[in-house]
């Protein structure tokens, strides 16, 4: 099967609106790249990681950290900033895995300290249409490098 965005185009429609929106948030395309590729390896999306990878290198993202995502914690390659989104990305997509707050405060807190709410929209808005393309992928089983 397509992905359904695809086969309703009034879906895309919409779709495309709120990344418009997103990439004027004042968040580098870097970083939300960033935060998309760990969402998707979170959920196991191969073709949104392929995506991720590749958008990330066209906004400059080197290897070495490309394959530090992952392990960002352990990494030493990302700054305090990149470490907020990426956290918040972490607890954003795996919301069931916790009782209580999907987002606790200090994870609130350590973005709130890097970003201002427009910027945290765009990050937030990033991890959202990420998870909701990651359900879309492995739902219809599309393989890595055929998503558009």
């Amino acid at each position: 099967m397509r992905n359904p965005a695809l086969v309703l185009p009034d879906a895309m429609k919409g779709i495309q609106d709120i990344y418009k929106a997103m990439y004027q948030g004042g968040v580098a395309p870097r970083l939300l790249e960033l935060v998309h590729l760990r969402a998707s390896q979170i959920n196991g999306c191969s073709a949104c990681v392929f995506a991720g990878v590749r958008g990330a290198r066209k906004h400059g993202e080197t290897e070495e950290r490309l394959h530090a995502v992952a392990a960002w914690r352990e990494a030493p390659f990302f700054t305090d900033e990149e470490r907020a989104a990426l956290e918040l990305t972490e607890a954003a997509t795996r919301i069931a895995d916790r009782s209580g707050k999907a987002v606790p405060d200090r994870i609130w807190d350590a973005a709130a300290d890097h970003f201002t709410e427009e910027q945290l929209s765009a990050i937030i808005l990033m991890i959202a249409l990420t998870n909701f393309f990651n359900r879309l992928n492995t739902t219809i089983e599309e393989p890595a490098g055929t998503a558009w």
